[in-house]
């Protein structure tokens, strides 16, 4: 029997334990900003997603965007929400301490349902929250059918 020698590095348990400890914590408080290779701190903002008979609602939490900064697209049964939240100029004669929010580009892709009519979609924002509003096709809508007695 021949028996092969791996070294291993004692830290390389840690550094996932942290990882791991990380996304929990993340998850914990709601929070969605994971660490990216080249960008530092990558975001995705939460959304809501609501149905009714009549349209399909959601909502994105964007604080501190510019309307101009947001993209929404509707493509056959998906909305695209992207865009990118800058981080303000820094000025020369400040020292930052801490930087918690993340900033840098962000994409959502949500599957919507079958009879969504993404041409009459509208879309609003207020407070940090981008509100869209998809209504429903007359025939997607459910019908109530009348029985006969005989």
């Amino acid at each position: 029997m021949m028996w092969e020698l791996v070294r291993q590095d004692p830290l390389t348990g840690f550094v996932s334990l942290q990882e791991e400890m990380n996304r929990l914590f993340s998850g914990f408080w709601g929070r969605s900003v994971r660490r990216g290779a080249a960008d530092g701190l990558l975001w995705t903002p939460s959304i809501d997603v609501e149905e009714s008979q009549d349209e399909v609602v959601v909502k994105a939490e964007l604080p501190g965007m510019d309307r101009d900064g947001i993209t929404l697209q509707v493509h056959a049964d998906t909305l695209t929400i992207s865009g990118e939240r800058r981080r303000e100029s820094e000025t020369k004669d400040k020292t930052t301490h801490l930087v918690e929010r993340a900033y840098g580009r962000f994409q959502r892709v949500i599957g919507l349902p079958a009879g969504v009519e993404g041409s009459r979609a509208t879309a609003s924002y207020e407070q940090g929250v981008l509100t869209i509003r998809l209504p429903k096709a007359e025939q997607a809508k459910p019908k109530e059918i009348a029985i006969d007695v005989k």
